[in-house]
């Protein structure tokens, strides 16, 4: 066997740089797209969110003698849309929820428990120190938790 036939031989093991860079190539166009892809679902996610929340709100004036009269409080919603999504992406793209994922994900809480707050104009004065306690609940398990 010649040095040429040899080196053709076993693709396997490498020896052809030039497939294997095209497939490395191929992979990160994937990723690539596939990043760009979550981002525009991001801002559907956020709409589709605040319509339903919209939608459950009249609803639920709509069934019940209960009136909302703080609707407003719905446009925190909208922050909070935002950081579910943001967490929901880049737990997507790392496959593990990392500390950024987790941040997203508690201050979405956070804020659409504010929200409920604000709406159904429930006591501040007992619902605050529980919201910063799981705010500093949330700090600790971001510190002890790898990621």
């Amino acid at each position: 066997m010649n040095e040429h036939q040899q080196t053709n031989s076993s693709p396997a093991l490498g020896t052809q740089p030039g497939r294997y860079d095209r497939r490395s190539a191929r992979r990160q166009r994937l990723q690539e797209r596939r990043a760009a892809r979550a981002g525009r679902f991001g801002a559907a996610w956020i709409g589709g969110v605040v319509l339903i929340a919209v939608g459950v709100l009249l609803l639920f004036e709509t069934v019940t003698s209960i009136s909302l009269e703080r609707w407003w409080a719905l446009i925190i919603l909208i922050p909070a849309a935002g950081a579910f999504a943001n967490g929901w992406r880049m737990y997507r793209i790392t496959q593990e929820l990392t500390v950024r994922a987790r941040t997203s994900l508690i201050v979405g809480m956070l804020l659409a428990m504010v929200t409920a707050m604000l709406l159904l104009d429930l006591d501040w004065t007992v619902l605050a120190p529980v919201l910063i306690i799981l705010a500093g609940l949330a700090l600790l398990i971001n510190v002890l938790l790898p990621g």
